[in-house]
């Protein structure tokens, strides 16, 4: 046998012997059907989104992706679904407002050059992932908030409209009824889950906070979009990871993307989409940076916690993809040419 290749297939088997992970050692020290391991890789294009509801984002999606069409518009077209369905409580039209009653949105677009538009804290307007695109492309900025990112929308011709459906508010005005006035980060979640959800910020149904959207064009160039109505009956002026770049997205075009979903405040500790990326960088397959990442924040405590969920998803610019949470029940939507699959994602617990 080669000396080298003695030497990898050593190196790999004292590693598995210390229990570490494959995907833990650099890429060079790699054997080389472990450095193509992951999903895809076939850099054709794909998008992936968070959550059950990432289908019809990448439908949307897909239809732009398959014509041809770049990456940056694919998924501002993506995120821009959930945002104008009512029946969903925690992006965009029909969002759980704060405790003060406003719904107010964050949103977040980046593409693979770099260029990045944001807007947080944003009322009275549906589409805050297409308005966080026009910061990107008209302004000398990258984050508007509150009044001035009205202001720039409406400048913009963005129609105004009440995002305080009636179901919200009905919802809003019974939290009110036994609300304490004091930051609870899985506020979201009591009321109407069964008790092992009530707990647990970032999974069920009435709490899939954010969507995240990635993809990869013909060009094999990456964008992603993040949009939220954010912790539901957060304090008012509350911002998130979701329009932070570095943390609910981030998009380097020459390694690769992420996108976070869960507890916005555990992602912003760690910078989390960034390092799921330099991670990557560094020779991590996109699920193995997604659980290095996950593994970060779970060792803030001791002993841990299970009423926390924090969760992630990397597209590689070669099209491997992955995710990872940090509890059971996450979920992610893949589309590609061959069609949409919904994709478990493993966890710690």
């Amino acid at each position: 046998m080669h000396p080298r290749r003695e030497f990898l297939r050593l190196l790999a088997l004292s590693a598995a012997a210390l229990g570490i992970a494959p995907e833990r050692l650099p890429a060079a020290t790699l054997p080389a059907g472990e450095k193509n391991a992951g999903a895809g890789g076939t850099g054709a294009p794909m998008v992936l989104s968070t959550w059950d509801f990432g289908e019809a984002a990448n439908a949307a999606a897909w239809q732009i992706l398959e014509r041809r069409g770049s990456a940056l518009d694919a998924v501002e077209a993506g995120a821009r679904v959930p945002e104008a369905d009512p029946e969903n409580h925690s992006v965009g039209l029909g969002g759980y407002p704060d405790r003060d009653g406003h719904v107010t949105l964050d949103a977040c677009v980046m593409d693979h050059l770099g260029n990045l538009g944001s807007v947080a804290c944003l009322e009275d307007i549906v589409h805050a992932v297409s308005v966080a695109r026009r910061v990107m492309e008209r302004t000398p900025h990258v984050l508007l908030v509150g009044e001035g990112a009205l202001q720039f929308a409406l400048a913009q011709g963005f129609e105004r409209q009440n995002l305080l459906t009636p179901a919200a508010e009905q919802a809003w005005r019974e939290w009110l009824k036994t609300a304490e006035y004091q930051p609870q980060p899985n506020i979201e979640q009591m009321g109407k889950r069964p008790p092992a959800h009530d707990r647990m910020p970032g999974a069920g149904e009435a709490n899939h906070d954010t969507i995240g959207i990635l993809a990869l064009d013909h060009a094999r160039h990456l964008a992603g979009a993040c949009t939220t109505s954010g912790m539901a009956f957060k304090l008012r002026g509350r911002v998130g990871d979701s329009p932070i770049s570095g943390a609910g997205l981030f998009v380097d075009g020459e390694v690769g993307a992420a996108t976070a979903t869960g507890v916005g405040e555990e992602c912003l500790r760690i910078c989390g989409s960034h390092t799921v990326v330099e991670l990557m960088r560094q020779g991590r397959t996109p699920e193995g940076a997604c659980r290095e990442a996950v593994e970060r924040i779970a060792r803030r405590y001791r002993p841990p916690r299970k009423d926390l969920q924090m969760a992630f998803i990397a597209l590689h610019q070669d099209g491997r993809y992955g995710g990872y949470a940090l509890q059971q029940g996450f979920s992610y939507a893949v589309t590609d040419a061959g069609g949409t699959r919904h994709v478990t994602a493993p966890s710690l617990t």
